[in-house]
């Protein structure tokens, strides 16, 4: 009896060995007296005191099982959006819910369309499940609905776009994201993934909770590791049609998120005081950093996010590795995008005043010292 040769270890999926790892940012810079951290669009102000208690009484209980269900946190969350429990799914961050949406309605021979400077979760969600990527071009570095539309053919079964997009920083109105949506077949599946939502004030934007609410295709994704403050905790949530969610329920893990995330996140929901203190904040910050940085002479892409995209001349020593090398050898950390097709540019976190300033003060010296 022949037999067939076998290898000589396990081997992954075909595609797998494929897939770029996801590359967070720095944590750490190399001097300075004081180091801030802006390379990850971490909150200033740390959790809700509401949600850190809450925390810390649920570890009290650390030999118990959490709920399965997430009933507390979908109930804080349903009451807060005014939406329906049975449509609401929660995870361990959004990126959770992104994979799972891709794992359930994804296979081989299918295709994801995402924006040419999306967010990098989804090229690894879509090739983990064995589907084809397919990118759209920006237009002046913004979600480009008809170079989206274009790309539908009969193997789409999903689009993903982040509004407001990271690393960008620039958002969709809702009436394009309609006609996105007025546009796809109604198998396509469309994620709208506001990961940055809380922080809009533009009266033309929507996170997208009517469309989710409305159609049978569409399904929303929210995360609690920014404005929020729980990004150690991984606090994230979708909505959506029920037929959906329970697809998703189906696959997603019994107890994929821990106790005291749930409880803290439940309490920092309910917080809406504390989410208009964040928000108030980065709506002064933010104009204030862009027009400082404006007016050395650097190009801020606008942004409606806590965070900006600031662009480096292409010049021998005044490049963006160079910037940010001046600036982690004086204690701030910013966020290097060549992974997102942006090799001259650096992503900022609109952090605490005393940073921003920081920032800027480092920046200019880089600038004037440069010529």
């Amino acid at each position: 009896m022949s037999q067939s040769v076998r290898a000589p270890r396990p081997q992954p999926r075909a595609g797998v060995m494929q897939i770029a790892a996801y590359v967070p940012g720095k944590s750490a810079a190399h001097g300075g007296e004081r180091s801030f951290k802006l390379s990850s669009n971490e909150t200033p102000f740390g959790a809700s005191p509401k949600a850190i208690d809450a925390y810390r009484q649920a570890a009290g209980h650390l030999e118990l099982y959490p709920d399965g269900s997430a009933m507390a946190l979908r109930e804080a969350i349903g009451d807060v959006h005014g939406i329906h429990l049975s449509r609401i799914i929660c995870g361990a961050g959004s990126d959770e819910i992104l994979s799972l949406l891709a794992y359930t309605f994804l296979s081989e021979g299918d295709e994801a369309i995402y924006s040419q400077h999306g967010f990098l979760v989804y090229p690894i969600a879509i090739k983990a499940a064995g589907a084809t990527c397919i990118v759209a071009p920006e237009k002046n570095l913004t979600t480009d609905v008809d170079a989206i539309l274009e790309r539908v053919s009969a193997r789409t079964k999903m689009v993903f776009i982040a509004n407001p997009n990271n690393p960008t920083g620039t958002y969709l109105p809702f009436s394009e994201v309609r006609r996105l949506h007025d546009g796809l077949p109604s198998d396509v599946l469309l994620v709208l993934d506001a990961a940055y939502a809380e922080y809009v004030t533009a009266q033309d934007y929507q996170a997208g909770i009517e469309l989710a609410g409305s159609a049978d295709n569409v399904v929303m994704t929210r995360t609690y590791s920014k404005l929020y403050g729980l990004a150690s905790l991984r606090v994230g949530w979708g909505y959506g049609p029920e037929a959906i969610i329970d697809a998703m329920n189906r696959i997603r893990g019994p107890f994929n998120m821990n106790g005291p995330a749930l409880a803290a996140g439940a309490a920092a929901v309910r917080d809406q005081d504390f989410v208009k203190m964040a928000v108030a904040h980065n709506s002064e910050w933010l104009p204030k950093v862009t027009k400082a940085l404006e007016e050395m002479g650097l190009r801020v892409t606008p942004s409606v996010t806590n965070f900006i995209l600031i662009h480096f001349p292409d010049e021998d020593g005044k490049r963006a590795q160079d910037a940010d090398t001046y600036l982690l050898e004086h204690g701030c950390v910013l966020r290097q995008v060549g992974s997102y097709g942006l090799p001259n540019c650096l992503r900022m976190t609109i952090g605490s005043a005393e940073a921003c300033e920081s920032v800027i003060d480092l920046l200019d010296r880089f600038i004037k010292e440069r010529g």
